[in-house]
């Protein structure tokens, strides 16, 4: 399985889910769907635009878990 950080992350950094959309372009209902870890798939360029606006690395994003 794997996990999303996107709502720490988000929290971390007292940033919104609407802020982040306006700023980078990303669909507002895709980062519901990450921030929520509902989201089945996922563009690499959302996951690069959102490692870079954050300034964070992928395995800081994401991680696989064992099931």
């Amino acid at each position: 399985m794997i996990k999303c950080h996107l709502s720490k992350i988000l929290g971390d950094k007292k940033l919104k889910v609407a802020e982040v959309a306006r700023v980078t372009g990303i669909n507002k209902n895709t980062l519901h769907r990450l921030y929520n870890e509902t989201a089945t798939r996922v563009e690499l360029d959302v996951i690069e635009t959102l490692c870079r606006y954050l300034d964070v690395e992928i395995g800081d994003l994401l991680e696989i878990l064992d099931d």
